[in-house]
């Protein structure tokens, strides 16, 4: 069959068909929440990143701003004869129209019957936060250190934040009254175990008990190492979530699945992202991302005939999911619950909108 666009440069193949038959189509659930992607308006985008900035990270030349037209294709496309919805938010980044990349969020979630989440700002009121959360398809907020500017001037620059500086407690207040989701990428190079990281949170946890606490990309923790250092001293935790987005590793998705367990366990992607095509490779505490495409960061190419091999980043994570769980033995409903139930629920009980 002929290539299909996908998004971006990325394009679905007779390779992807392939794999999806062999490996997922028997396995993965009917239904789907994908809790973790970015949707966006790139008209909103007022300062688009220049080569040179886009060059400085892999994420910056991989991404480029999916609509929800064209997330919905793509959901199409990826996942045959699954029930979709999404847990959506914008682009966090400062070179966007933050208040209209929320409105657009709010707008796509109320037209599809997914849900959304508004990038908080953390200079908001509380009034302004209140405000946001009105918003009809709103269920929560997510935070994000680029939303403060380090000492450097960049995005990045902010890396080393306390949580409270991008999540301060003026808002969490709110959050906590409203009990609403808030999906937090956590700062620090160290990611996750980081000390600071592990006391904030617990933090949170027990001064804003209410608030629906999603901790993305497993905290950062993409290579086992890190996972042992985050996620074991928060495993005990049982009001505490994470979602997988963006985590290739089956040896992290098996630790996580057997330490904080498939009942707090919540399937993201970090979409549009995944759809590139593929792999990742360990080494350590490190990683390197293999692609086909010639990205500037893809400069260490494997043989043309590995290249040809590859598939999505999306269909390598699911076969990651899918082996850690296999490995584990988890039945049938610890599937579904990953993949749909635990993000469901979470949604049912986060309605921050005031009674009327």
């Amino acid at each position: 069959m002929a290539n299909t666009h996908i998004h971006h440069v990325f394009e679905y193949t007779d390779v992807d068909r392939a794999f999806w038959q062999e490996h997922l189509e028997g396995w993965l659930p009917r239904r789907i929440i994908d809790a973790h992607v970015h949707i966006a308006d790139p008209a909103l985008q007022h300062t688009p990143p220049t080569p040179e900035q886009r060059r400085q990270f892999w994420v910056g030349e991989a991404a480029e701003p999916i609509t929800g037209d064209g997330l919905q294709r793509a959901s199409e496309i990826c996942y045959p004869g699954r029930e979709m919805s999404f847990v959506a938010f914008g682009s966090v980044d400062l070179s966007w129209d933050i208040d209209g990349t929320n409105e657009y969020t709010a707008s796509q979630c109320r037209q599809r019957g997914w849900s959304g989440l508004a990038v908080l700002r953390p200079e908001w009121t509380q009034a302004q936060l209140l405000g946001q959360l009105a918003q009809r398809g709103i269920i929560g907020v997510k935070p994000y250190y680029s939303m403060i500017r380090g000492d450097d001037g960049t995005h990045e620059g902010s890396i080393q934040a306390s949580i409270f500086e991008f999540l301060p407690h003026h808002l969490l207040e709110v959050l906590n009254d409203r009990r609403a989701w808030v999906t937090l990428h956590v700062p620090k190079a160290e990611r996750l175990g980081h000390p600071d990281n592990i006391r904030e949170v617990r933090e949170i946890r027990r001064r804003y008990p209410l608030i629906h606490l999603v901790l993305a990309h497993l905290g950062r923790c993409y290579t086992l190492e890190h996972a042992q250092e985050g996620l074991l001293p928060l495993a005990d935790d049982e009001g505490l979530y994470f979602d997988n987005s963006a985590v290739m590793n089956p040896d992290v998705h098996r630790l996580a699945l057997e330490v904080i367990g498939p009942r707090r366990l919540l399937y993201g992607t970090d979409n549009p992202i995944f759809y590139m095509r593929g792999r990742r490779q360990y080494a350590g505490r490190s990683y390197i991302n293999r692609t086909s495409y010639p990205f500037h960061f893809n400069r260490d190419r494997e043989a043309p005939e590995i290249e040809a091999s590859y598939t999505l980043y999306l269909y390598e994570d699911l076969l990651a999911v899918k082996q850690a769980c296999e490995k584990l033995g988890l039945a049938r409903q610890d599937v579904e619950d990953v993949f749909y139930n635990n993000a469901k629920r979470l949604i049912d009980a986060s309605n921050p909108r005031p009674s009327r």
